[in-house]
């Protein structure tokens, strides 16, 4: 007889319900001083490439535990759309707080698809510890606060809107962090924690279609949509060839490591995401692809032996040295070529001017990281509330507790 798994019935149905009707209840009624929503624009191709790398990268990307694969896809679609419905709503709200007039209807879809992109990224930090009322919990959380980092970016330390949008992955990454810290730590060596050739292909797969859009992504609020993508598939480019690189360097037997290619493949475009309009020449998007690449494979045995153990992190799929350090490094480069831009059109006379600049390129950064992991661990502790009915650890990272799996499957 297959064991008993409890019934989620009379909650994710209803909350998702109760959710779809508040978003339907705003889309009736609308807000006043936001423009038509069917407003002209050219940007469908590259929001479509966007959401194919949310949706099917994404997915197989978090396909990498042995039996959790329908749950990885299958909650990732459900968070995505109606994540990207709350961050409509939370567009719409920004653009009638500040006046606007003129927002392009597909400019804000655009931008809800990217910041859904820190829900996702901070899943694969939880993966397989969080049931549905709990992710879906945590979507809507989390959106909101990254809005309000976001506006706090935007208001006070004057931050670009796009620049602002591109800290996703900063915000993700460490929200995710701070999350799975107050989940309880699973027992060691659990056979369903680890993967297997099958699914570490599916992920291999998923990593592919997140690299082959990732230009797309990078360039779909930028103003130069060609110098942003140019940047970002050479440093996409030098991150792949070096993940190869460094996998066989680091490996004890001088053999690739698909768990290096999987992270270290994308660094490239999570590290130059912030300054891919802003790159003049190609060497420099190219070497930040290189030390993206270094960091992300250098960083995983780094904390995955030392400081996960010592903070009790549990980064299931290992969103840190993915996707954390890579933007950390994005951040700082920012800031390097923010100051370098400021410096030639004063002819560096202005050294206060620069100092100004800089202070308030590092006060972002660090806001952004701050509210994540302050945010993170109130939200953990929110998640753990009996109401919420939190996984017991030993129904960890198992499909069969949320799906209709066949055991021959789950034997495979």
């Amino acid at each position: 007889m297959p064991p008993r798994y409890r019934s989620f019935r009379c909650s994710v149905p209803w909350l998702i319900l109760l959710l779809q009707a508040l978003l339907l209840t705003r889309s009736f009624f609308g807000l006043p001083g936001v423009s038509d929503t069917y407003s002209p624009s050219n940007s469908y191709p590259e929001f479509q490439d966007v959401n194919h790398m949310v949706i099917f990268g994404f997915g197989f990307f978090l396909m990498v535990l042995r039996r959790y694969g329908f749950s990885s896809t299958g909650f990732n679609f459900l968070l995505v759309v109606l994540g990207v419905q709350c961050s409509v709503l939370a567009e719409d709200l920004l653009v009638f707080l500040r006046g606007q007039q003129n927002q392009v209807g597909m400019e804000s879809l655009a931008k809800a698809v990217v910041s859904t992109t820190a829900v996702v990224i901070s899943t694969g930090a939880v993966l397989g510890k969080a049931n549905p009322v709990q992710l879906i919990v945590m979507t809507l959380v989390e959106l909101i606060f990254f809005y309000m980092s976001r506006c706090i970016n935007r208001t006070f330390l004057k931050v670009p809107e796009q620049l602002s949008v591109m800290h996703v992955h900063l915000f993700g990454a460490y929200f995710g962090l701070a999350l799975t810290s107050r989940f309880p730590e699973p027992p060691p060596r659990l056979d369903k924690s680890r993967s297997t050739p099958k699914s570490e292909l599916f992920s291999v797969l998923g990593t592919v279609f997140v690299w082959v859009f990732w230009p797309s992504f990078n360039s779909i609020l930028a103003s130069s949509k060609k110098k942003a993508v140019l940047n970002t598939y050479l440093a996409l480019a030098v991150s792949a060839v070096a993940a190869f690189m460094l996998s066989a360097l680091t490996s004890k037997d001088g053999k690739f490591r698909m768990a290096h290619i999987r992270s270290a493949v994308l660094a490239g475009g999570v590290a130059v995401s912030y300054t891919a309009e802003h790159i003049h020449h190609p060497w420099i998007a190219m070497i930040l692809g290189l030390l993206g690449s270094v960091i992300t494979i250098l960083g995983s045995h780094c904390l995955q032996r030392c400081f996960n153990p010592a903070l009790k992190l549990q980064d299931t799929s290992g969103v840190h040295f993915t996707f954390g350090l890579p933007a950390v490094l994005g951040a700082v480069a920012a800031v390097v070529v923010h100051v370098v831009e400021e410096g030639i059109n004063t002819q560096w006379n202005d050294l206060s001017s620069l100092g100004y600049t800089a202070f308030f390129d590092i006060g972002a950064f660090c806001q952004t990281i701050s509210t994540a992991l302050i945010t993170g661990l109130i939200t953990g502790l929110i998640l753990n509330i009996r109401l919420l009915k939190a996984v017991h650890v030993s129904k960890y990272f198992d499909d069969q507790f949320y799906w209709e799996v066949s055991f021959k499957i789950i034997s495979e």
